[in-house]
């Protein structure tokens, strides 16, 4: 099938989501996605935290987290006009292959479209490229908590974003469902004080700036 202009997916699936999050969106320009007609000139992507638990596959204080770290280095960079896709740099303080920075960067990377070498390289001459604006081990931070730069290329402003994950509130008992839950034996009663429990906290992640410190580099 030939696509036209706004036009609507042939299909209404939806994900069929169990739970709700009350977090904002972030919004950010792509100028390939403009340049190519996916966008009018000047509109932006919506991203909400329902697509980045897509990206995951899973919803979780890191995940959550990661969208956060994201959403307050933009909005810090970015006060007045929208973030833009290829003009953001990203820093991780930690390796590509430290289980916490690993699952962060793939969403910071979702959202700013910021990678390494395997990046998009950009259309003719470059242009729009996001290659080579992730990076892990970029600086020495002055917390084991996950911390991460990010830098206007146009601009050369760059803001350190903190994540205090000891400050997280601490799950309820039914996160002790777990087990129960991953080998079958648990019962709807536990499955469902287990969802409150977990989501609870990846609800006071998505509410709670004090979780977070954001900083002029």
């Amino acid at each position: 099938m030939t696509p036209t202009p706004n036009s609507t997916d042939a299909t209404d699936a939806e994900t069929d989501w169990q739970i709700d999050y009350d977090a904002d969106p972030i919004e950010i320009r792509d100028p390939v996605a403009e340049a190519i007609g996916v966008l009018a000139p000047g509109a932006p992507f919506v991203v909400t935290y329902r697509d980045a638990v897509k990206e995951a596959g899973h919803s979780c204080p890191t995940a959550s987290g990661a969208y956060r770290i994201t959403q307050l280095g933009l909005d810090a960079l970015y006060p007045d006009d929208y973030p833009v896709r290829s003009e953001i740099e990203v820093q991780a303080a930690g390796s590509r292959d430290d289980a916490t920075y690993g699952v962060m960067s793939r969403i910071i990377s979702y959202v700013t479209g910021a990678t390494g070498d395997d990046g998009f390289s950009g259309l003719a001459g470059g242009y729009g490229g996001r290659q080579g604006l992730l990076h892990f081990d970029g600086f020495d931070a002055a917390t084991p908590d996950p911390t991460f730069r990010f830098r206007r290329t146009d601009t050369d402003e760059t803001v350190e974003v903190t994540y205090h994950v000891s400050d997280v509130p601490d799950g309820g008992p039914a996160l002790g469902n777990l087990q129960a839950i991953l080998d079958g034996s648990a019962s709807d009663k536990q499955r469902e004080a287990f969802a409150e429990d977990w989501h609870r906290r990846v609800q006071a992640v998505l509410s709670d700036d004090s979780l977070f410190t954001v900083e002029t580099v």
